[in-house]
């Protein structure tokens, strides 16, 4: 969960793991640790038609959610990190 400032300018005050409550430390607007975003923009063959669903994970609950999928997830080494 992402919690702005000022919502139109997007000055980010505060990220919350959806899943265990843990809070992202933030510096100068900028997380000290990573997160997975997820947001689903739900269309016209859905239950949630024009729905706009968001969440943000911390590092440990996305590894025990992604443990849980029937198929494992692609993962690639980068030597550019943002």
């Amino acid at each position: 969960m992402r919690k702005y400032v000022n919502q139109k300018e997007k000055n980010l005050q505060k990220i919350v793991c959806n899943k265990c409550g843990k809070e992202i430390i933030l510096e100068n607007g900028i997380a000290k640790e990573e997160v997975f975003h997820g947001e689903a923009r739900w269309g016209y063959f859905s239950e949630k038609d024009g729905e706009i669903h968001s969440f943000d994970l911390c590092e440990e609950c996305y590894d025990q959610w992604i443990k849980t999928f029937a198929v494992g997830v692609t993962v690639e080494n980068t030597n550019e990190l943002i």
